[in-house]
């Protein structure tokens, strides 16, 4: 499988989707237009938009992805990217997939108030569908666990003590909520049955929580490919499941390794023995069990499903998980 190979098989349903964004952030203020081309023409993997696309025609059956379904592929997409835009602000993130963030080019406020443009058009592409009631819902619920996860994340980088329970909380709320919104609105899109507006739940929010598990696995092995520069968790204090399945597998240095990531700030140079220490003590291969569980919750979600491209594909991107590097 390759995102090409779904991009063909979508067909104008992706460009219906990636013309409906453009359209919706087009504006007469220069420095906007601007601005807006550059993170378009940036834009990374469009997973959540691939994810909504599928969901429907998975769902449906339908050769053709209703117009809903475009317009809520659209919305999710644009409030990817204004999260993002957040969270480089919050941060304090200089780089991303490669480029210098917004934050960077223009200064946080700017960045905050493009993010909230981006917002309010995916919003406006979704007041005026069908079932906007229902899927204004949906939006909503991930905005609160966005802001949620992104204070409980501030929370414990200052205090250290992240729990591995926190870190699911964290991560369920700050990548796997996107990704909820995007599966849900899809099956919601098309009416499906509350069954398999269950399973679209339950596909997604694995799917999403195996995509950030695999996301901080790389961040101790990847390459700086991967959107942001490798490393960069650990500089800003986050302790994610590498390193707390590195501290499972070797509890008599856990207070040591915890006071090492509290006082980062102070000697940046512990990155390198931290890093160390997840290699040791089998963080990765911790990490990478984790992954496999919630790639087959994915995939076992699936089930409900009738059989169809669009559900082959959907399981060979949870499945994928295992293999990318970016």
């Amino acid at each position: 499988m390759s995102r090409k190979e779904i991009i063909d098989y979508l067909g104008e349903d992706w460009n219906r989707t990636n013309e409906l964004v453009r359209a919706s952030l087009k504006s007469d203020v220069a420095l906007l237009e601007d601005v807006n081309r550059q993170v378009l023409d940036r834009s990374g993997k469009q997973l959540r938009m691939l994810v909504t696309l599928l969901m429907a025609k998975a769902v449906s059956g339908m050769t053709a992805v209703s117009s809903d379904g475009v317009n809520y592929a659209a919305g999710v997409e644009m409030l990817h990217n204004a999260t993002l835009m957040h969270d480089d602000v919050a941060d304090m993130s200089s780089e991303r997939r490669g480029f210098p963030t917004v934050s960077a080019m223009l200064g946080p406020s700017a960045a905050v108030l493009l993010g909230d443009y981006w917002l309010s058009r995916a919003v406006k592409n979704i007041v005026g569908t069908e079932h906007r009631d229902e899927v204004i819902t949906v939006f909503a619920s991930a905005l609160s666990k966005l802001a949620e996860g992104e204070m409980l994340q501030l929370e414990k980088a200052g205090s250290a003590d992240t729990t591995e329970e926190d870190y699911m909380r964290i991560i369920a709320c700050k990548t796997a909520s996107l990704f909820v919104t995007a599966g849900v609105s899809g099956a919601i899109a098309v009416d499906a049955s509350e069954s398999l507006k269950a399973a679209a739940k339950d596909y997604s929010m694995a799917l999403g929580i195996a995509f950030q598990i695999r996301d901080d696995i790389l961040d101790y092995a990847g390459t700086d490919e991967l959107g942001k520069p490798v490393g960069a968790d650990l500089k800003e204090q986050k302790i994610t499941l590498p390193l707390l399945g590195a501290m499972a597998n070797c509890p008599e240095r856990e207070e040591e390794i915890r006071t090492k990531v509290r006082g980062i700030a102070e000697k940046p140079e512990s990155c390198s023995d931290l890093r160390d220490f997840v290699l040791d003590n089998d963080g990765l291969v911790y990490a990478s069990t984790r992954l496999e569980e919630w790639i087959e919750k994915a995939v076992h979600a699936m089930a409900a499903f009738p059989d169809s491209p669009a559900k082959a594909y959907l399981i060979e991107i949870a499945r994928y998980n295992s293999l990318r590097e970016v």
